[in-house]
């Protein structure tokens, strides 16, 4: 699974850490589109809304659908922390992400009065998650996750 981790944390960095909001293809039904793809792997993340969103990252290996993550988030700003910064930070932390656990970024993160925390169980085959941003030790941000191999 080696490869595979590889290929998912430089989708991941080639997407949304990347390009974030207005990177993406708007699909008809409002549906919001990264896509990245190297080898023989392609990786495509959907989703929806803006504050709170969801959505799906789907990896195929040929024609075949191989891995999936489904995600729900949200994002609570507060005084001195717009929701701007919120994401521009998250950006920088799954900028971040590891081969040894790729679903989002590190276990922690901090960066001026942000900090950012991934607690998860399980591996690539399945898991489940949840990350938050604090500012100045406040919640944010909150973003839960689960998946794995299909």
């Amino acid at each position: 699974m080696t490869s595979f981790a590889e290929f998912l944390v430089e989708a991941k960095k080639n997407t949304y850490a990347s390009k974030g909001e207005g990177g993406e293809k708007r699909l008809p039904d409002g549906t919001r589109e990264l896509s990245f793809s190297q080898g023989d792997f392609f990786y495509r993340d959907r989703y929806f809304g803006s504050n709170p969103f969801g959505g799906e990252e789907l990896v195929f290996q040929g024609k075949e659908a191989i891995w999936l993550m489904n995600y729900f988030g949200h994002c609570q700003p507060m005084d001195g922390a717009s929701q701007g910064e919120i994401y521009s930070f998250l950006k920088a932390c799954l900028k971040k992400a590891s081969v040894s656990a790729p679903f989002r970024g590190p276990q922690e993160f901090g960066a001026g009065e942000f900090l950012y925390e991934n607690k998860f169980i399980g591996d690539l085959e399945a898991f489940s998650g949840e990350e938050a941003i604090y500012h100045q030790g406040q919640a944010v941000y909150r973003l839960k996750y689960h998946g794995g191999v299909l």
